[in-house]
């Protein structure tokens, strides 16, 4: 959840006495927690701890195929950041395009599963959960789809029809599955949906299927033939424009009238007045908008008619005029009484070219981020959206990508993907990242590495200790004092080092043995962190001396530890204590200079414990004063074996 800095808003709940309860909202970037406030009449807060409500949640990001759009978006989106700035946009332009197709795959792929285990699925509450999100993708592979041609492939008068026409057949492919049902049955021109089939053909101007289809009547009624073929011709001479030719859009023009005023002249003539459908696919031809409202089952909505009637009445409109035409056709297509839809403003405001409209209206009406995240980063590298800024400082491209992002951190592996979309947003990316990167729940040490590793690479040094920290403190609960010791060398957190060196020593004096030796015994320059530490790799080291035999080296190891006063005060009795079995040695060991200095410790050490604690138990008060005498026989049979052996030499 989004920390915030006052007081949340509290809000007076209808039927409730209002000095008594309250709502509270937060808000998190995938989430809105409501909770209740109890006052008394007062002023003061009432006893009793209100209860929380998660109220909503983006569920997308918690649908295992959704996360499939998510990872596959990722990789679209990184690679489109790594196109040349410095290229030419004519050079650009093909890549954007291939880009916005990759995305528009993503999305169909996605759509396509959750279609398949909508179908397969026996639970009727998933089932109606899986078909709105395939209703989602379809309306949004739709808009996008239609912002490609307008926006990024910029379609010019001419190639504007044909990439339309493309795009409504596209999202309008019931068509073919009726054709295969006719085509299928014993007697195609019999079928009650045989002229459906055709004139859904000739309304997305696909002539060549329709002429098929058609044939298949005129073998039926060989009297009628030459009215047929008269139709067949007329489908098969409508021109089409071809960007590739070398024909001009005026050569075009010119030869569209002539053909439209053929199609005329055989109304005129009453050529297929006997045939009923015949002559409404005639009129089809001529851009009829009332026979074409007639057919409005068929076309299913306002901008196939949009599309049909441009195909037939306007194919050579530029992109600048389409906004009258889409209004027009809007207003003819749909009841004057009915409201549009949340789609139809935003196709409407695609067709007139509003992409900020388009970007708002799509906010509003979609679940997530994720939409209007990528397009607009997509509209953005296509120069599409220089000229608007926000009043807060972001520009709109890196408002939404930082929405977007925000929203993947609450997912437990998909907030990965968010980091690439903070790097990628110059202005605030990094503090979103830095505030956002300490959320992560650090469930495992092999996570935790993940985000340092992540926070490492860009530098992110306080984020890197505070997750230090907290994995130590987490390992100190849970005794792992190696684990620990280690978390708190790399926080460089020096207090907690010492204290987990403190655990470590008391551990010892417990149980007479070091946990963790092969992190002690490697620690290296990291004991210099602290001197507690210090103190703890050194006593270490004497260990490992005395295990080697090396008797001489481990007493001045152990006389330094207590002269240089690195040793706590309360380890002398324990560094004392192992020096008795040096002192017990057949050979003498400590010179008689370094016993006096462990006399001296010693003396120190029994003038502190001089008064006597009341807390303490007897029989600990007896070893202790045991101890003590064993060290003064101990260091006095040694200081006269040293004094001898030394005033051997001498002589």
């Amino acid at each position: 959840m989004e920390e915030v800095d006052v007081e949340p808003t509290t809000t007076p709940i209808p039927g409730f006495d209002s000095n008594q309860k309250h709502l509270g909202f937060v808000w998190g970037p995938g989430d809105i927690l409501v909770y209740e406030t109890i006052y008394k009449a007062s002023g003061g807060s009432a006893g009793g701890c209100p209860f929380v409500h998660e109220v909503r949640k983006d569920e997308d990001i918690y649908s295992p195929i959704l996360r499939k759009l998510f990872n596959e978006s990722h990789h679209i989106f990184v690679g489109l950041q790594r196109i040349r700035e410095d290229l030419p946009s004519k050079n650009k332009k093909p890549q954007f395009v291939s880009i916005s197709k990759n995305y528009r795959s993503v999305i169909r792929a996605c759509m396509e599963e959750l279609q398949q285990v909508a179908v397969s699925t026996q639970d009727a509450a998933l089932a109606t959960q899986y078909g709105n999100q395939v209703s989602i993708l379809l309306a949004v592979e739709l808009i996008w789809n239609l912002c490609e041609v307008l926006f990024i492939d910029a379609a010019p008068a001419g190639s504007l029809v044909l990439h339309l026409l493309d795009w409504v057949r596209l999202h309008k492919a019931d068509v073919d599955e009726k054709a295969r049902e006719v085509l299928a049955s014993e007697s195609p021109a019999e079928h009650q949906a045989y002229w459906d089939v055709v004139i859904s053909y000739v309304l997305q101007g696909r002539m060549d299927e329709a002429r098929q289809v058609l044939v298949k009547q005129a073998t039926l009624q060989p009297a009628a033939r030459a009215m047929f073929k008269l139709l067949d011709n007329l489908l098969m001479k409508m021109p089409i424009f071809n960007p590739g030719e070398t024909q001009t859009l005026t050569e075009f023009d010119v030869k569209w009238r002539h053909w439209r005023e053929e199609v005329d002249r055989c109304l005129q003539d009453q050529s297929f007045a006997s045939n009923p459908h015949l002559e409404d696919i005639c009129k089809i031809l001529v851009g009829d908008e009332d026979v074409l409202l007639e057919h409005k089952e068929l076309l299913s909505t306002w901008y196939h008619f949009l599309v049909t009637r441009l195909l037939f009445s306007h194919p050579t409109v530029k992109p600048t005029e389409l906004h009258y035409y889409a209004q027009s056709s809007m207003h003819m297509f749909l009841d004057t009484r009915s409201v549009p839809e949340p789609l139809d403003s935003i196709l409407l405001a695609a067709f007139e070219f509003d992409i900020h409209q388009v970007i708002k209206d799509c906010s509003i009406a979609l679940n997530n981020w994720w939409f209007v995240g990528h397009l607009t980063d997509l509209l953005d590298h296509c120069k599409l959206l220089q000229s608007h800024n926000l009043h807060f400082g972001s520009n709109l491209r890196e408002f939404l990508l930082l929405e977007y992002a925000s929203g993947l951190f609450t997912h437990h592996s998909l907030w990965q993907l968010a980091v690439d979309y903070f790097d990628h947003c110059p202005e605030f990316g990094r503090v979103y990242l830095e505030l956002q990167i300490e959320r992560v729940p650090l469930d495992t040490e092999r996570k935790a590495l993940k985000v340092i590793r992540i926070c490492e690479q860009r530098q992110m040094t306080e984020q890197v200790r505070s997750i230090c920290k907290i994995m130590a403190k987490k390992a100190l609960r849970n005794n792992r004092l190696g684990s620990a010791l280690s978390w708190s060398i790399r926080a460089k957190d020096a207090a907690f080092a010492t204290l987990i060196s403190e655990r470590f020593l008391q551990d010892y004096c417990a149980k007479g043995t070091f946990s963790d030796l092969d992190l002690i015994d490697n620690l290296g320059p990291a004991m210099l962190l602290s001197d507690r530490l210090t103190f703890l790799g050194k006593y270490r080291e004497f260990h490992r001396l005395y295990g080697e035999k090396r008797f001489s080296d481990a007493a001045k190891l152990l006389l330094s530890l207590m002269t240089a006063k690195i040793a706590p005060r309360s380890f002398w009795m324990t560094l004392l204590t192992d020096a008795l079995p040096l002192l017990e040695q057949k050979e003498v060991i400590f010179s008689a200079d370094q016993t006096h200095e462990l006399m001296f410790c010693l003396e120190e050490l029994t003038s502190e414990k001089s008064v006597p604690n009341p807390d303490r138990p007897m029989q600990d008060e007896d070893i202790e004063t045991t101890k003590i005498e064993l060290l003064r026989l101990a260091l006095a049979r040694n200081l006269a074996m040293a004094i001898v052996k030394e005033g051997t030499v001498e002589v």
